[in-house]
């Protein structure tokens, strides 16, 4: 009888080994650079996880015989037994009705096993492999519903990057020609953007030296400002930008692009204004310490918060009239106009509420987060405020009971809402503060 044992699998010679990955190593060589211009999107993809590489088998684990995959060796479990690698042998005696109850002897002291024993032990064998063959195969389909689910995926998400590789160039292309046929604009909106984006860092910076400014600088500053205005209004009179800014809308229906342009210029000019103002603040200021140093951050904050909402306001009237057009219809037209209304009731609702809550902190004389100190309480906490190490002016005497200089907590604050020094949460998150002569950046559009 021929055992499992009798049947090898011989090695395959080194030489074709060697032969073999030297040719893989000669002509499988990759190039990712390659790749990465052929497909762009699709590597970029691939690199940041979104898309799973695609796996690759390495040579010295490919699952084929021959020369990159090494040898195969086989070995029998009776290979002892047929070498005469062990001593010992096994038999097995069929015995017949009459013999059942003395059973079959194994080995020299072996245990007796019966027929009918035998035969629960081959049913239970019996069993547990066709219980481990359907949880094989259970486990098998899983995985392989899984992963065609997860190629099915894989391959959606490469169908939509080459896609998008085949209409960026002309994407591109498209946009380099609308650049052009709006040349003036772009470049417009980019100079009156950046002048705007150097004119805060500017201001922020005059009032953070306090009462080191100078007024001839403010002066200087706020003139420039108010120059630079009436000169792009000057640049732009024939165009209607000055209509929306007394909230009228234009003589004629603006294009989309030429809309979009009217807006945000009114929207930066506005700015622009305000910042000028803000510097004529600075200079009443100059000197500001303790209460007045907090009316100077409240009054900023009003300025700015009064520049919102008519922000908000500009692009009103441009919107309006572009919807209003009676080309599309009375009833579409009409539609449009009173969605958009609509709209932009909701947003401007919300700016009010705003500008009122800092009318409301102007108007109050005390500090809300706190109160101030007596002489007696100052006394006891040392008369040394913990934030400029100097003599307190204008002690405030906080809810955690700490005591700072008006001026000085009023500065944390601008940025902060805890105690310096225990972190107790004392200022409650109401309006946001633009007390440090900061504009806000963000574009109203719509």
């Amino acid at each position: 009888m021929e055992t499992p044992g009798d049947i090898d699998v011989y090695p395959v010679s080194s030489s074709s080994t060697s032969g073999s990955g030297s040719s893989a190593s000669r002509f499988g060589v990759q190039f990712p650079s390659l790749s990465l211009f052929q497909s762009p999107l699709s590597v970029i993809l691939e690199y940041s996880g979104i898309i799973p590489s695609a796996p690759t088998v390495p040579e010295s684990e490919s699952p084929v015989l021959g020369a990159s995959a090494g040898h195969i060796q086989t070995e029998s479990p009776y290979s002892e037994v047929r070498n005469g690698g062990s001593s010992e042998e096994v038999s097995i005696r069929i015995i017949g009705s009459s013999e059942a109850g003395s059973g079959v002897n194994m080995g020299d002291g072996g245990g007796q096993i019966g027929c009918d024993d035998l035969m629960d032990i081959a049913a239970e064998s019996d069993d547990l492999l066709l219980e481990a063959a359907s949880t094989s195969s259970a486990n098998v389909m899983d995985s392989a519903d899984s992963s065609r689910d997860s190629g099915y995926q894989r391959y959606d998400l490469q169908r939509v990057g080459r896609w998008i590789e085949q209409i960026l160039p002309f994407s591109l292309l498209l946009l380099v020609v609308f650049i052009r046929q709006h040349l003036q604009g772009f470049f417009v909106t980019i100079w009156i953007a950046a002048v705007m984006f150097k004119s805060n860092d500017i201001l922020r910076k005059q009032t953070a030296l306090k009462g080191e400014r100078k007024n001839s600088v403010l002066v200087s500053i706020s003139v420039v400002f108010i120059v630079y205005v009436v000169g792009v209004y000057w640049w732009y009179r024939n165009d209607g930008a000055l209509y929306p800014l007394l909230m009228l809308p234009p003589k004629a229906i603006p294009p989309f692009w030429h809309a979009i342009f009217m807006i945000m210029l009114n929207d930066i000019m506005a700015r622009q204004a305000a910042m000028s103002v803000k510097c004529l603040l600075l200079i009443y200021y100059k000197n500001s310490r303790g209460h007045n140093f907090r009316r100077q951050g409240q009054m900023l904050t009003l300025v700015e918060y009064t520049m919102l909402l008519y922000r908000a306001l500009l692009p009103a009237p441009v919107w309006y009239r572009f919807f209003l057009n009676k080309d599309y219809g009375s009833l579409f037209s009409s539609l449009t106009t009173g969605l958009y209304l609509t709209f932009k009731l909701t947003s401007v609702v919300e700016k009010v509420r705003s500008f009122l809550a800092a009318v409301k902190a102007l108007s109050h004389k005390e500090v809300h987060y706190g109160s101030y100190a007596t002489k007696e309480q100052v006394n006891a906490a040392g008369d040394l405020c913990a934030i400029c190490q100097e003599k307190m002016h204008s002690p405030i005497l906080l809810q955690c009971k700490h005591i700072f200089c008006e001026e000085c907590v009023s500065e944390w604050f601008e940025r902060e809402r805890t105690c310096p020094l225990c972190r107790a949460l004392v200022r409650p998150a109401d309006l946001q503060s633009f007390g440090d002569g900061s504009t806000s950046l963000f574009f109203q559009l719509f």
